[in-house]
Order: C-alpha cells, then structure tokens, then sequence
C-alpha cells in the first residue's frame, strides 16, 4: 500500500511556521504533493524531512514568493519530470511529476481565474492544454493519479453555496463541463468513490470564519486513471490540518 497526501500549503514556509513539519512526521506519508510553495529549493531547513527518510522534488516559479509545486517521496522515483513543455504554465511551476515502477503521480497546480477575465483565460486555456497534455500522457503513463489543486468544484454537492457561485471563478459552466469531460475521459474522482456526502470541503476563505461555518469549496482532487480503479483502497479529506487555507487530501492504493 501506498499513502499519499496531496496539500496547497499556500507558502510552504508559513505552514511550516504553524506545525506542517511536525503534522507530516505524524501522518508519514509516503509521498506528498505539493501546490502553492511559495518558495525556493533551499529556502527551508530540508535535513528533517531527509532524516524521515524523503527525496525532495522542487518545481519553483520563477516569480519569487508565487506559485510551484513540489514532491516529497519516501520511494526514489526511476524519473522526474519538470513540467509540462508549455512555457507559460512551466514559467509558474504547475506540474511535476514522478514516474515509480508501475504508476505515475503528479503534483498539479491549476491556474485560478478569481483575480479578473485575463487569469479566467489563462484557465480556460490551461485546461483545454491539459487535456491534450494528459491524453499523451496516458498512453505512456497509464497508471496516472493526478493529484492537486484543480481550482474548480465539479457539482453543486462540492460548493456550499452552488446558487449565489454560479457565476463564480471556480463554479462556472464550462469549468465544470471542462471536469465533468475530463473524468470520463478516463478518470475518477477519487474522493467521491468513498464519500458521497455533502459539506465535505477542501479550501475556505480566510473571510467572514467561513472555515469555522464550513463555508467551503472542493477544489482539491486525487484524480486516478481508469486503470487503478481496483487499487483505490480510501480517499479521505483531513479539515483538522490547519496550515493553509486549503486542507489535505489523503489517497490510499494499492499499488
């Protein structure tokens, strides 16, 4: 079995500052995937996580304290990949990802489109790139689990407030068409084959105690090829880890 965690730390120094060190060791995982470093290789203290036994895999954006996204494994990858071969997402640190004997994971940080219509097109552009980068992949790579923060909630059970979001960044039409198509283009929603219960989310706004009211969106995905379907053995989301304004989601397969 192996146990990975996929967590947008939302600066990897600042969750280190309230306990995500101290949370990892506990949880010990045998990967994490990471999304919104915020940092540089070499600008946190890396001989703790060596000592419990991680290889360390940064994918920085060149835009200082913006961005990236990383992979900490306890099992030495046979290959790491830095991107995606698009300089505009590679620019930004989007994708990583690590190639093991038998499956592929990778850390994904999709754009988001709340800042204003120029990032919405960067988005909408990213997916449809996505996409096509994903469905090469795949055939090389066919026992791919994508893991990250997807920016988008794919059914009104995913958003606490579907009606007044309708026209949000994150909950629009095509963003969810976008989903709804990308998982049947041979994907699964990880979480949703354990949990079919509503009020389970992955991010809050720091506004308005929105996490004490579990006001919340799930925007964070482990999205397993078709192929692993008999593998997954438990996806849970962890609202008790408290680093970020994102919480963990937590993957079980047995690969």
């Amino acid at each position: 079995m192996v146990k990975i965690v996929t967590y947008n730390v939302n600066g990897i120094r600042s969750a280190i500052s309230k306990g995500w060190m101290e949370w990892v060791f506990q949880v010990n995982p045998d990967i994490i995937c990471l999304q919104e470093i915020k940092a540089l290789e070499g600008q946190i203290d890396e001989l703790p996580f060596k000592e419990a036994g991680y290889e360390l895999y940064w994918f920085s954006a060149q835009k200082k304290g913006y961005s990236g996204t990383a992979i900490f494994t306890k099992i030495s990858p046979s290959n790491v990949e830095y991107g995606c071969g698009m300089e505009l997402y590679d620019a930004e640190g989007r994708i990583i990802r690590a190639d093991f004997d038998g499956f592929s994971v990778m850390s994904a940080y999709f754009p988001s489109g709340s800042s204003g219509d120029h990032r919405q097109d960067v988005k909408m552009k990213f997916l449809n790139d996505f996409h096509q980068y994903v469905n090469g992949l795949k055939k090389v790579h066919p026992n791919l689990i994508i893991l990250g923060d997807v920016n988008i909630c794919h059914k009104p059970i995913d958003i606490h407030d579907p009606v007044s979001n309708k026209n949000s960044s994150g909950f629009l039409p095509e963003e969810r068409e976008w989903m709804e198509n990308f998982l049947n283009s041979g994907f699964i929603d990880v979480f949703r084959v354990f949990n079919q219960e509503p009020h389970q989310y992955t991010w809050w706004s720091f506004r308005a105690a929105s996490r004490e009211r579990n006001k919340g969106w799930r925007i964070d995905y482990a999205l397993a090829a078709e192929p692993l379907r008999d593998k997954l053995l438990r996806c849970v989301i962890l609202p008790e880890a408290k680093h970020s304004d994102h919480c963990p989601v937590l993957v079980e397969i047995d690969f």
